[in-house]
Formats: structure tokens, sequence, C-alpha cells
């Protein structure tokens, strides 16, 4: 028996929502009897769901992230296309959590979907870059998957990065510091692209931990002194040096933090600044 023309995925979607009507339900009831296959398939759906409510219920009754208050704070300052863009984000990223899972596939995309458009709402802004990288930041490094493009293993990584950003990119060596690169990503930034780098903790002893560096082209009127900011549980320290825009981005205390920088540092072939001005 095949599937009749008008039982389409929307109206198995919604049977197993409880969304339909008695009688069409009923219809859709009797159908799924005689086709083992789609019932399978639709219980697979139920199951996505059950699991994505398990996890993202409790979050529900958690505040609002402090990295999203200032992004929708600072796009209202903004002209109305970049608010726009902000709200379409958002959108996105609501799509994909009222999606129930059916196509889990789309979860990259919609987080790429969505960093795009708090990155076009925040160009220009004085620390609207360094911004990028910590949002990027909180998109992936909880990723269980994907959370990078690339792995560290594939020789091309540096070469590739390098040649769509048009900086040099080097894949800097952190395990001293036990970190050990993960792999990276290309990603949008205003006016054109960046990288990211992603390491995680080596430790075994102590749960794991990951950091990432977002490299960029810096505008003309970017500050380049060493800096560091706190926003919410994640510690940045930024910097512009010899071309290349850097923002190193954690969850760490800022010692860890500060001395992973100082690794980067010591990989650079351009003097560094001082130690001490990562205290200011």
């Amino acid at each position: 028996m095949s599937r009749p023309d008008d039982f389409s995925d929307t109206d198995l979607s919604a049977w197993l929502d409880g969304a339909l009507e008695p009688e069409r339900r009923t219809k859709v009831d009797a159908w799924l009897r005689e086709q083992p296959e789609a019932a399978a398939r639709v219980r697979l759906w139920a199951a996505d769901r059950d699991a994505l409510r398990a996890r993202l219920d409790p979050v529900l009754g958690e505040p609002v992230p402090a990295l999203l208050v200032q992004a929708v704070l600072q796009a209202r300052a903004q002209p109305r296309w970049a608010q726009a863009a902000v709200v379409a984000g958002l959108l996105v990223a609501g799509a994909l959590v009222g999606a129930g899972g059916m196509w889990q596939w789309q979860g990259q995309r919609m987080a790429g979907a969505l960093a795009g458009a708090l990155a076009a709402a925040q160009a220009g802004t004085p620390a609207g870059w360094v911004q990028r990288a910590a949002l990027a930041h909180s998109v992936y490094v909880p990723e269980p998957r994907h959370p990078i493009e690339v792995k560290a293993q594939e020789e091309h990584l540096a070469r590739w990065l390098t040649r769509r950003i048009d900086i040099p990119v080097k894949l800097f060596d952190l395990r001293d510091e036990g970190f050990e690169l993960m792999g990276g990503r290309l990603l949008p930034d205003a006016g054109g692209k960046s990288a990211q780098l992603m390491y995680e903790s080596v430790d075994a002893a102590t749960p794991k931990q990951r950091v990432t560096v977002y490299l960029r082209k810096p505008d003309s009127s970017a500050p380049t002194a060493f800096s560091y900011r706190q926003q919410g549980e994640l510690g940045e320290f930024y910097w512009v040096e010899a071309g290349a825009g850097y923002a190193l981005v954690g969850a760490l205390p800022k010692e860890r933090l500060l001395a992973l920088a100082q690794a980067i540092y010591k990989q650079q072939p351009a003097p560094t600044p001082a130690a001490s001005a990562a205290t200011r």
C-alpha cells in the first residue's frame, strides 16, 4: 500500500505532535499500522524529539546568556538592516530547536547562520571582531561531533586557511601548556573571512576543556594593544600584531589563559608586547 498523496511529512509530524484533527489522525493511525517502515521512521523522529527535550528543557529555566544579551543590545544601536540580521539569526536558532531533530545535519548550518547574522550586526563596532570571536567560540566549542571543519592531522589546514583569510596562519604548538590542536574552520567576518583554531586539553585526569584562537586581517583603525576582557565565564586576550588580529578565548582562569597567549607570542616571528601589558 503506497502512502496517499495527502499524507505528507507535515501530516506525520502533526500526527506525532498530536496536532491532527481526530478524523485525520484515525486515518494516519490505520495507514501507519500497514506501513512498518514509515512507522519506524516516525518512531525515530519521536526518539530524536524526546532526546532533545531531555537535553534542552533544563535550559529553558536558565537566564539568557550574557553574550546574547550584549549582542542584542549592541544591535539596537545599529541600522535597521543590521537589526534584521540579528532577528533572522535568532529565528533560525529557534527553528532549529523547534524542528525536533528530524534533520540533525542542518544543525551546523543553522549555527553558522546565527553567527553570521550576529557578526553582521556588530560590524564596525570597536570591539566587534572580538565579540565575533567569543560568539564563534560559544557556537562551536560545545559541538560534540563537528566542532571543527578540518582536522589538525590534515597537512593542508594551515595553507588552506592562509589562502582564505590572506594572512599567514600558523598552527601553534600549545602542548607544553596542556592543550593539543584539534583542527580549524573558516568563518564569515565583517567584510571578509576569518579563521578559528580549536585546542583541547590533554590531561586525562580532568574534564576536557577547549580554547579557540580567532585570526583575521585587522581593520586599519583596529587598536594594537594587548588586552584582556571577561564576558561571563569566557576570558579573552586579543591583540593585533604583524598585520594579523588574534583573539584567544576560553573559559579558563586569567592566569592560565595568559600562559597560552604567551606561548602563542613566542611562536610569532615579530617582537611581542611586554608581558606586563596583560595585567592592564
